[in-house]
């Protein structure tokens, strides 16, 4: 089975919605990896009861001029949802 996926248009995430900034629809935007000119994020979102996620990326410095989805006209986002996982990880022992 494939994932849902919806179109939004680069204008209407940044205009209409002002992501990657509104904190009143953001779920969780994650620094994911950066480069010397760019930091690169996972966003996820919500949008008429759904959730969304996406990445952008923006400059590093403030000498870099580069702007979410800058070089795109539509982001592709995918639904998603937050399920409860139990995870187990090895830790240092006490004394």
């Amino acid at each position: 089975m494939g994932a849902i996926t919806r179109t939004f248009t680069k204008e209407f995430l940044t205009e209409e919605l002002d992501l990657p900034y509104n904190k009143d629809i953001i779920e969780e935007n994650k620094l994911v990896d950066h480069t010397r000119w760019s930091l690169h994020y996972d966003l996820i979102f919500k949008h008429e009861g759904k959730f969304y996620s996406t990445s952008y990326s923006i400059g590093a410095t403030e000498h870099q001029d580069e702007r979410p989805w800058e070089y795109e006209k539509e982001v592709e986002c995918v639904e998603v949802e937050k399920r409860h996982k139990l995870v187990e990880s090895w830790e240092v022992a006490s004394a």
